[in-house]
C-alpha cells in the first residue's frame, strides 16, 4: 500500500467522521476504522509479515493514519456532546424566562441627586473613612469635653479609643487639614449613633455634609446656594425659612425649614463655620471664611416618597423597595 493509498484513506475517513450525525453514527465509525476487525486495526497487523525495509515506511505511515483518525473521532464526540447537552436543557418551544431588572436603592438613588446637584454648583465629591479620631470628630468642630454627644451613651467608641463617626463633618476636617483653600466639597457618607430604633430614629443613617472655604465667603453665599438647591430638589415652588439656631461649629447658625403646603419641616442644620473650627485645622480665620451645611439623606428621602418608618429602607423587602425606580 502506497503513501497516497494512506493518504487517500486518512481523508476519507476523517470527512466520513467529520459527517457524523450522532453519537451512534460515530460509534459505529469508531468500530469501522478502529474496531477488532476495523480498515486501520487491520493494515496494523500486517506490519509484522513485511519484510524489515518495507515495515519502517508502512508503520508509520499507519500510525499517522489512527493518529488522525483517533483525533478526527474525539473532536466530532466533542461537538456531538455539546449539541446534545445543548438539546436537553433548552427548549425552544416553551415561552421565555423574563429576569428581573435591578435598579438602585433609594437611599443611593436619593443621594446621587443630592450630589449631582451640588455637583452642578460647582461642588467636589469627597469621601472620608467611617472610622474616626476624638479630634475630628468633636474637638477640631468646636465641641467640648463635657458636651452630651462625647458621652459613651450617645457615641459608639471602639476599645483603642476610636469611634465611629456621628456625623460626616470629619471628612471636612481632614479635608482642610491636608489641603488650602478655597474649597468647595460635599462629603456622602453614612454615620452612627446609639439611637434606639423606631419608625424616625436608627443607629445607622446617612448624611451629607457641605463646606464652602474662601477669602470672602458670607452668609448671603450660603443663603444662595442652599435656596437654588431646595428648589432644584423639591421644586421651583417651595417655601423655604431661615431660623437662628446653635451648633458649636458653626456662628451664625441656622436651620432651615421647607414647606410644600403641608407644614414646615426642618431639613437642614447651616452656618458660617466658627473661627475656632479654622484655627484647629490650621487656617488663619482673619484670612479665610466659609459656611458648612449637613443633612439627612434618609429624611430627604422619606419626605419626597412620602414614607413614614425609616426602618423599611433597611429591611430588604423587594415589594418595598421595588417601587423605586
Amino acid at each position: 500500500m502506497t503513501t497516497a493509498n494512506f493518504e487517500a484513506l486518512e481523508k476519507e475517513a476523517c470527512e466520513t467522521i467529520g459527517h457524523a450525525s450522532d453519537l451512534k453514527e460515530l460509534e459505529s465509525l469508531r468500530v469501522r476504522y478502529l474496531g477488532k476487525k476495523g480498515e486501520v486495526t487491520l493494515l496494523l497487523k500486517q506490519v509484522g509479515s513485511l519484510s524489515q525495509e518495507n515495515r519502517s515506511v508502512f508503520g508509520q505511515n499507519v500510525n499517522k493514519l489512527k493518529s488522525s483518525v483517533e483525533s478526527a473521532l474525539d473532536n466530532q464526540k466533542r461537538k456531538l456532546s455539546a449539541v446534545s447537552s445543548e438539546k436537553s436543557i433548552i427548549d425552544a418551544t416553551l415561552p421565555g424566562y423574563h429576569a428581573p431588572q435591578g435598579r438602585l436603592h433609594p437611599i443611593t438613588q436619593t443621594i446621587r441627586e443630592i450630589s449631582d446637584l451640588f455637583l452642578r454648583l460647582g461642588f467636589e465629591l469627597v469621601d472620608g473613612r467611617e472610622i474616626e479620631t476624638e479630634f475630628c470628630n468633636f474637638t477640631a468642630l468646636n465641641i467640648p469635653l463635657d458636651h452630651p454627644s462625647r458621652d459613651a451613651f450617645d457615641t459608639f467608641y471602639t476599645e483603642n479609643g476610636a469611634l465611629l463617626r456621628s456625623q460626616t463633618s470629619t471628612v471636612q476636617v481632614r479635608i482642610m487639614k491636608d489641603r488650602k483653600p478655597p474649597l468647595r466639597i460635599i462629603a456622602p457618607g453614612r454615620v452612627y449613633r446609639p439611637d434606639e430604633v423606631d419608625a424616625s430614629h436608627s443607629f445607622m443613617f446617612h448624611q451629607i455634609e457641605g463646606l464652602m472655604v474662601d477669602s470672602d465667603v458670607t452668609f448671603s453665599d450660603l443663603k444662595g446656594v442652599l435656596s437654588v438647591f431646595l428648589k432644584k430638589l423639591f421644586g421651583p415652588g417651595i417655601k423655604t425659612r431661615f431660623r437662628p439656631h446653635y451648633f458649636p461649629f458653626t456662628e451664625p447658625s441656622v436651620e432651615i425649614d421647607v414647606n410644600w403646603g403641608k407644614g414646615w419641616l426642618e431639613v437642614l442644620g447651616a452656618g458660617v463655620v466658627n473661627p475656632k473650627v479654622f484655627e484647629q485645622v490650621g487656617y488663619n480665620p482673619k484670612k479665610v471664611k466659609g459656611f458648612a451645611f449637613g443633612l439627612g439623606v434618609e429624611r430627604i428621602a422619606m419626605l419626597r416618597y412620602g414614607i413614614k418608618d425609616i426602618r423599611l429602607f433597611y429591611e430588604n423587602d423587594i415589594r418595598f423597595l421595588g417601587q423605586f425606580r
